[in-house]
């Protein structure tokens, strides 16, 4: 195994730890949006000033869009992202983040599915795990928006 694998071996296993803790505490809804255009993707969550939560890992390479004020574990440690930041992420990743202001975070990725349960099971091996799936959102309060 190559160090970076071990390396992010190793964070993932700390952020599932952590995750583990965040999950006996009061939940908080992050008010996720979605949007598919094309065979583009698109997953919003805001996340409110003082919540702390984890991710999910990804099984594709996609691009992240923040607006806001937050401390997040990037592929080369933690870091502070203020104001508005777009940025790639490997497949793989896993994060941990702490928000100090409201945050919107935006994944993008690339999907020929246009199911959403379909689009989140394709994206990442924890689909179980979103938080439509965990607060037990129904299917209308949670929809897919199509753009043209």
């Amino acid at each position: 195994m190559s160090e970076d694998l071990a390396l992010r071996d190793s964070i993932i296993a700390k952020v599932n730890n952590f995750e583990k803790i965040l999950a006996e505490l009061p939940q908080v809804d992050l008010n996720t949006t979605h949007a598919l255009a094309g065979e583009v993707y698109s997953r919003t969550i805001f996340i409110p000033a003082g919540t702390t939560l984890t991710g999910a890992i990804h099984n594709k390479n996609h691009i992240n869009i923040m607006c806001g004020d937050i401390t997040v574990s990037t592929d080369t440690g933690m870091k502070r992202l203020r104001g508005y930041n777009v940025f790639p992420t490997k497949a793989g990743m896993k994060r941990v983040g702490y928000a100090h202001e409201d945050t919107y975070w935006t994944t993008v990725l690339q999907t020929k599915e246009t199911d959403l349960s379909k689009i989140e099971e394709d994206a990442t091996p924890e689909y179980a795990k979103l938080q439509n799936n965990t607060l037990g959102l129904t299917s209308g309060m949670n929809k897919l928006l199509e753009g043209n």
